[in-house]
């Protein structure tokens, strides 16, 4: 990536999908440190099954490395632009599906079902009128989504298959833990 610029400054300046097409292959979250963190204590603090897990927007492996750490074994990583970086850090494959293709159904056509679906510094970007679709999508998918942001964005709707059950700030790392209406069936 370019010298010293922050990645929020090349945001502006290529705007999201174009900084992570010129930039995917050699990304990595600076914030990883604290990722590690926010996620240790989302496992300390909610009930969070590790037991299959999707690492949606899994950068160059942050999550899921801290993932392995705390005791999941059954990842899979999908993002449309980091997969080499993914690979390097991570030594497996990360699966090129877009936002815009998770929201059309693409995972859950394949048959996809995980315990926990984590969204690391990734759902904030989308355009909001792309979150309900795509939440709707990860909510057939997994009972539990946690959401680690810089933000207080995004918010959830409870009729986009989300209820928000807990929310804790690490080292100013938002997370948040929801709970799917859709598969538990309330």
């Amino acid at each position: 990536m370019e010298g010293q610029e922050s990645i929020r400054a090349q945001y502006q300046r290529y705007g999201v999908k174009e900084f992570y097409e010129r930039f995917g292959g050699d990304y990595s979250n600076p914030h990883e440190r604290a990722i590690q963190h926010a996620l240790q204590a989302a496992v300390e603090t909610w009930p969070v099954d590790l037991s299959r897990v999707l690492d949606l927007a899994c950068g160059s492996g942050e999550a899921t490395l801290a993932l392995k750490a705390l005791g999941a074994d059954k990842i899979d990583g999908v993002d449309p632009y980091t997969a080499e970086a993914y690979f390097a850090r991570t030594g497996q494959t990360a699966e090129p599906f877009t936002f815009e293709q998770i929201a059309a159904g693409a995972l859950a056509a394949a048959g996809r079902s995980y315990s926990l679906i984590v969204c690391s510094f990734a759902l904030h970007l989308l355009q909001p009128s792309r979150l309900p679709a795509l939440t709707y999508q990860l909510s057939l998918l997994a009972d539990s989504l946690l959401i680690l942001t810089p933000h207080k964005r995004p918010a959830l709707k409870p009729e986009w298959g989300w209820t928000l059950t807990g929310e804790l700030v690490v080292e100013r790392v938002r997370v948040r833990y929801f709970k799917s209406g859709v598969r538990t069936g309330t």
